[in-house]
């Protein structure tokens, strides 16, 4: 990470974004994992949803995609996906 201050806006960002089934911020459920935030303004992250079957891993990745993409400074969003048993088909819907 380079950039504190944007790494601190795409966590706030992130923060923003609850799983309807829980009503928790997905910051707070601890399903992101190693944020990148590069000066270029290039941020890429993991995602590992709750279960390996996660009903909601499609939308929350995209409402996740959406949210950082909407900062104005964000070139670009990079997401991997884990421990999803469709891991490599929501990678590359997410990172077409």
């Amino acid at each position: 990470m380079k950039n504190r201050a944007k790494l601190e806006q795409v966590e706030d960002a992130l923060a923003r974004v609850m799983d309807p089934e829980t009503g928790l911020s997905i910051m707070r459920m601890a399903i992101v994992d190693n944020l990148e935030v590069e000066d270029t303004g290039e941020v890429s992250l993991v995602f590992r949803p709750s279960s390996p079957v996660c009903p909601m891993a499609y939308t929350l990745a995209n409402s996740m995609k959406k949210t950082v993409e909407a900062l104005d400074w964000v070139t670009s969003v990079r997401i991997k996906v884990e421990n999803f048993q469709r891991a490599e088909h929501l990678e590359t819907v997410l990172n077409r």
